[in-house]
This record gives C-alpha cells, sequence and structure tokens, in this order.
C-alpha cells in the first residue's frame, strides 16, 4: 500500500505469502517471514511518521548517514556531499535513486557502482511489467484487432447460408 508519506508498506493482514512481491521488487527489500508466512520490508515507521516523527533509523542512527526530511533539502545536502567527495578523487561517487526509474522516493549517495551495493543498475534492472509501456500498448493493439476480428466473423456468420 502507498502511504500519503509516498512510503509503501506490505499489509499483514492481506498478504498470502505468494511471494510474487518479492521476485518482482528490483531491491531487494522485501523479505519471507517463514513464522508468519507473509512477505515483510521496512515500514519506514509508518506510526511515527503519522505521529511527525522521523523514522527511527534516520534518529538513532550514530553516523547520521540515514537521513529523513523534505525532499528538496536531502537533495541539496547530498549534491554537496558529491561535490565534496568527486574534489577528493573519489571518481565513482554518484546518487543513486532520485532519477532512476522515475525516483525511488529514497536515495543513496554511492562512493561506487549499484552493483557494488547489490542496487540493480540501471542497464540491468528488470523491472515489474506494469513499468513496461511497450507492452501494455502491444497488448491494447491486439485486444482491438482481436475484437474487430470477432465483431466481422460474427456478422458474416449468417451470411451465405440459404434462408429456410
Amino acid at each position: 500500500v502507498r502511504t500519503e508519506f509516498d512510503t509503501v508498506f506490505i499489509q499483514q493482514d492481506v498478504c498470502n505469502g505468494c511471494r510474487d512481491c518479492i521476485s518482482a521488487c528490483p531491491y531487494g527489500v522485501i523479505g519471507f517471514n517463514s513464522n508468519t508466512g507473509t512477505a515483510q520490508k521496512c515500514t519506514f515507521c509508518y506510526d511515527r511518521l503519522q505521529n511527525n516523527l522521523k523514522p527511527a533509523c534516520a534518529t538513532a542512527c550514530p553516523t547520521q548517514s540515514i537521513k529523513f526530511g523534505p525532499l528538496d533539502e536531502l537533495r541539496q545536502t547530498a549534491a554537496t556531499r558529491l561535490a565534496t567527495l568527486q574534489q577528493q578523487g573519489v571518481s565513482d561517487a554518484r546518487i543513486y535513486g532520485d532519477k532512476e526509474y522515475g525516483g525511488l522516493h529514497a536515495f543513496f549517495l554511492l562512493t561506487d557502482k549499484p552493483e557494488a551495493y547489490k542496487l540493480p543498475s540501471t542497464q540491468s534492472a528488470v523491472l515489474p511489467s506494469r513499468n513496461n509501456v511497450p507492452g501494455y500498448l502491444t497488448a491494447l493493439v491486439t485486444a482491438v484487432v482481436a475484437g474487430v476480428a470477432g465483431l466481422i466473423a460474427f456478422r458474416r456468420r449468417g451470411e451465405g447460408q440459404p434462408n429456410a
């Protein structure tokens, strides 16, 4: 379920344990709880967000590496840190997730390629088919052609037969 905070959580009372979401997630963040038989992932402390609090990880992080707040402020902080790293010679440093796949609502300051962190690269990620616009167009055209062919066949069904 996508929340009003643009975070996503799994409804434990609805999950049937099929694991389709686990295989569809390109980030590997969804796991399977064998005790409950359901999928699970971080909820970004949805209960805390509802009470105007930051997620616990952002509050408790001893290095303050985990940030949570207004997106524009986070982008500016990341851009400043990225520039510093690049000036220090970290040539592979990059911001990951801000623009990839239409924006992930979370991003990471990486000092190496995404694959080094077990994140999908934009070249290799296999996204769920709902993101496949050409696939939708092909399905739509096929449905229209099949519908028209069926209508023509139905109208011609009675042609050429003698009237009784």
